[in-house]
């Protein structure tokens, strides 16, 4: 399949709260739905939106051969062919519908979203428009209709099992599939890897959603699986070695060479280097959620959050119409032992470097609406 020629900047569509129209409604209701659903997305759609700036050179992909037709299959098949309702059609229903314990669910993710985009129009500039890399990170399940944008250290190597299990890519129990395979390049195409036309059908039509977590114990948690472990060695050689020799005075020879003894105070001045950003992008597993998922500038409906993994991806799976998947959370007490990391690698950072640090991760806390954390000294 030879490439295909895209603008350099895309046209992404914002939804509003109803996606467009489903399938299995009768004719009449479609029409009033889809003019109910486009009036309210062109509201939403900022300006210069779906216009390519003139003087802009295209730029050249090459889409996954399989996922047009990927695509194309499903609409004979499944819930584009109206055999069930979409997951974004039944989440409208349980916002519209009666009081249930779902509904109720439903409720708290409706807060969450409402909370993230006030918190965009609060604190969020005019933005340029999205770019197909941009969306590098917003993986594809077209027979389920969902889109999941992956934040590394917020379960997304569970989240890629899941959704392996739900395409037939992988055993149908998303324990039995291992974390390489999990990550492996290919195995679950990503929204870039689409022409325009094809991302914006995705965005009009199917659940997004996307995980976050406290910033500073994500970070944390990053610094101890990437850079404090034997088992990050590859990391270690790539961003260890780079940490040592730019701000350790004197290193040793052995920690030139592989990078193993990062501290946790030098991960963050390498964070908080200027150097750092202006050489290359952060790398993801540190890089801002909202950096790498777009969160004002693409309709999530869906916000979990680590927090409240299970009953979050027990929401979703519902939604996706797999109850019967069981999502492999981290075991109940997890979360405050992974708090009480933290805790301990922060208590020995200065309230100088604590400020500068929130204000460079300022942005996921204001719009997934965290505060910080106790054991932060900002004042």
């Amino acid at each position: 399949m030879g490439a295909r020629a895209i603008p350099s900047t895309l046209p992404c569509c914002i939804r509003g709260p109803i996606s467009a129209p489903t399938l299995h409604q009768a004719p009449q209701r479609q029409t009033r739905h889809k003019r109910e659903t486009e009036s309210q997305r062109d509201s939403n759609v900022p300006k210069g939106v779906g216009q390519v700036p003139q003087g802009l050179q295209p730029v050249h992909l090459m889409p996954l051969s399989l996922c047009p037709i990927a695509f194309e299959n499903s609409l004979s098949s499944g819930w584009l062919s109206g055999k069930r309702r979409s997951p974004l059609q039944m989440l409208y229903d349980l916002d519209q519908g009666p009081r249930s314990a779902l509904a109720a669910l439903a409720a708290e993710h409706r807060q969450r979203r409402d909370l993230l985009r006030r918190a965009c129009s609060r604190h969020t500039r005019r933005q340029r428009l999205l770019r197909p890399e941009d969306l590098r990170h917003v993986l594809v399940d077209d027979a389920h209709g969902l889109l999941y944008c992956y934040v590394p250290k917020v379960a997304c190597t569970n989240w890629k099992r899941v959704l392996l299990a739900l395409s037939g890519r992988g055993p149908a129990d998303p324990r039995a599939i291992p974390a390489h395979e999990a990550h492996a390049p290919g195995r679950l195409p990503s929204l870039a890897d689409f022409g325009p036309a094809e991302i914006n059908r995705r965005l009009r039509a199917y659940l997004a959603f996307l995980f976050v977590r406290e910033p500073f114990e994500r970070l944390a948690s990053a610094y101890r699986n990437k850079l404090a472990r034997p088992h990050g060695a590859a990391f270690q050689r790539r961003f260890g070695t780079r940490i040592v020799r730019r701000l350790r005075p004197r290193p040793r020879p052995d920690a030139l060479a592989r990078g193993h003894d990062v501290r946790f105070a030098e991960f963050l001045a390498y964070l908080l280097d200027p150097r750092t950003r202006r050489d290359e992008p952060f790398n993801e597993h540190w890089e801002r959620a909202h950096a790498l998922c777009h969160p004002c500038r693409l309709r999530y409906d869906v916000v979990g959050k680590f927090e409240t993994l299970a009953d979050d991806a027990a929401f979703v799976l519902r939604l996706a119409g797999a109850p019967h998947l069981r999502f492999p959370a981290p075991p109940p007490r997890a979360p405050a032992a992974a708090r009480d990391r933290a805790e301990r690698l922060f208590r020995d950072v200065s309230p100088f470097y604590q400020r500068r640090l929130f204000d460079l991760y300022r942005m996921d806390f204001l719009l997934f609406n965290y505060s910080a954390p106790a054991y932060v000294r900002l004042r």
